[in-house]
């Protein structure tokens, strides 16, 4: 990861936290009823995750009390607009801006001396069957001090309010009792400490949860899409629900999604564009063996692209160039099919979200299509790291050297 932490493209807006924090942050795993962490020194994004702490714990989801209910941890008013790096749900960066939008200044009164748990709750204790998660509708979050440092303050000014009544001024216990909570508490009488709890809606969106779903519900009919096999063919065995249930490797999902206009695609509008030249440059490299130039040079060099896409077994040849090939075709004759001259995977990869569709139904299809076909390493960096991450590790050094450079030169990156 070396080189995409030199680009800074690698979790690169993570909050360092050492001292007193690393301590409220412990207080706040164990009231969620998590361990502590043994590290003196970790980073954490929006959220409150931290990877060093999930590396410790070898989970990357340990702010999670089953798949149906994350939490959250706010240290510092700093993570406000921060990235959620590891959400259990796409909504999941939506419900921290919005508690950020709310209670944003109270938070930063908060965090000076105190850390705030957060509990993301949907009404599902656990998930039994895989179209649980068609259960989601609204997730209330509710939030809890370390130390209870709300219910201090209010035993605090029950205090002064004794004190101020009668002559209860003389009584020397009721003095040590205020002083006490003062040296310990500080004065909590003028601090705005009510986090009330905020519901959120939420409507199409991914979890996590049985090994991966999008759940597709603002358009003509519900569609629920597994990333696992095994938890695919235990839904299609439920018949309760009126939704259409798919694997993500088939191919007749990307038809529904046609059809559905969910996503489309523009052959001769999408051949000249940069996406396309990201896809079939990702394709030759991924066709070569032993090359005797760096993939890097061979990928952005037209005369080496050339040398080794003439070089490739002829299969190959037409994987990469299949959708030049139709589009000539097209020309002298239209009674060529798409399926026999563009790879499937390659044809899938050049979708993308149908214009009609609002910005944050956008980014769920951005990232279902990703998945889907990943041949696009920018569209994949930007709308699934995590998986993008995996893959890279395996890729080639120079490779990675063409990906950073990709990636870096493009705004949003």
């Amino acid at each position: 990861m070396n080189k995409l932490k030199t680009a800074n493209l690698f979790k690169s807006e993570l909050i360092p936290v050492s001292g007193k924090l690393v301590e409220r942050y412990n207080k706040c795993l164990v009231k969620l009823g998590f361990s502590e962490t043994k590290l003196k020194t970790f980073h954490i994004d929006g959220m409150g995750w931290s990877p060093e702490v999930a590396e410790e714990k070898g989970e990357k989801y340990y702010l999670c009390n089953g798949e149906a209910n994350p939490c959250g941890i706010i240290i510092s008013p700093l993570q406000k607009g921060k990235p959620v790096y590891l959400p259990a749900h796409t909504f999941d960066r939506d419900i921290m801006k919005f508690v950020f939008k709310v209670h944003g200044e109270k938070i930063k009164d908060i965090t000076r001396d105190c850390a705030i748990c957060l509990d993301f709750d949907q009404g599902i204790d656990a998930f039994y069957e895989p179209l649980d998660v068609l259960k989601y509708d609204k997730v209330t979050v509710h939030f809890h001090l370390i130390n209870d440092l709300d219910k201090i303050q209010k035993q605090q000014l029950k205090l002064v309010d004794t004190f101020s009544k009668g002559n209860n001024f003389i009584d020397d216990n009721l003095h040590q009792q205020l002083l006490e909570s003062a040296i310990k508490h500080g004065d909590l009488r003028y601090r705005d400490l009510e986090l009330h709890e905020l519901e959120y809606t939420t409507d199409s969106f991914f979890t996590r949860s049985f090994g991966g779903v999008y759940v597709l519900r603002d358009f003509i009919k519900p569609i629920v899409v597994f990333e696992d096999e095994k938890w695919y063919k235990e839904a299609i065995k439920n018949t309760s629900h009126d939704v259409l249930i798919y694997h993500i490797s088939q191919p007749e999902l990307m038809e529904k999604l046609r059809d559905h206009v969910i996503v489309e695609c523009d052959l001769e509008k999408v051949v000249k564009t940069d996406q396309y030249d990201r896809i079939k440059k990702f394709e030759l490299a991924q066709c070569l063996k032993k090359p005797q130039h760096p993939i890097n040079d061979i990928l952005n060099d037209s005369i080496l692209f050339k040398s080794y896409l003439n070089k490739l077994d002829i299969d190959s040849r037409k994987k990469v160039m299949g959708v030049e090939r139709y589009l000539e075709k097209l020309e002298v004759s239209n009674e060529f099919k798409i399926g026999d001259v563009i790879d499937l995977k390659f044809y899938e990869a050049l979708h993308q979200p149908h214009s009609s569709l609002e910005a944050k139904h956008q980014d769920l299809i951005w990232k279902l299509l990703v998945n889907i076909s990943p041949k696009d390493v920018l569209f994949w960096y930007w709308y699934d790291k995590e998986t993008f991450y995996d893959a890279y590790i395996n890729w080639d050094d120079s490779l990675k050297d063409w990906v950073v450079g990709t990636i870096s030169g493009n705004v949003g990156g």
